[in-house]
């Protein structure tokens, strides 16, 4: 195969035309398209905790397991460290957990008040996942859940 060069002997510029196809096909739009969607569900569901899907997923997690370490903390939900600090910085203000330090270990706890949110965040948990149930149907939902986390996985390795 050969290539003729131009006049001027520089390589012909390829031309890009219109073509939308690769955002439908490319892992990268699809699923933040998807993410997108199911933030917008989850704000939804959380709306009445006060409290974000994420921040309300952390104080669940520290009311499942008082005492529970920032660093299981930040593996468990699979956010870096600096950005866990920022969110139980956030909670301590809004007094729903609070740190104790353990030697050079910081354990997490929730307050009194964060006790009480509790039953409102599982409640939100809850109306979250019956509400993408119902549009993509329980098999489907478990099934699509089920082979993110699966390839998560895959792709935090490479």
């Amino acid at each position: 195969m050969t290539t003729s060069l131009p006049e001027n002997g520089q390589p012909a510029q390829p031309t890009l035309t219109y073509d939308d196809s690769f955002t439908r096909t490319c892992l990268y739009f699809t699923t933040n398209r998807l993410s997108r969607a199911i933030t917008r569900m989850a704000d939804d569901a959380f709306a009445p905790t006060g409290l974000t899907p994420a921040y309300g997923y952390v104080v669940r997690l520290v009311i499942g397991k008082p005492g529970i370490t920032q660093k299981e903390l930040s593996d468990t939900l699979s956010i870096a460290p600096s950005t866990l600090t920022r969110f139980i910085d956030k909670l301590e203000v809004k007094k729903l957990v609070e740190r104790k330090g353990h030697g050079k270990t910081v354990l997490v706890y929730p307050t009194d008040k964060g006790n009480e949110l509790g039953p409102s965040i599982l409640e939100a948990s809850k109306r979250l996942k019956k509400n993408y149930e119902e549009v993509l149907g329980k098999d489907v939902a478990a099934m699509l859940t089920s082979n993110q986390e699966q390839m998560s996985d895959l792709m935090e390795r490479s």
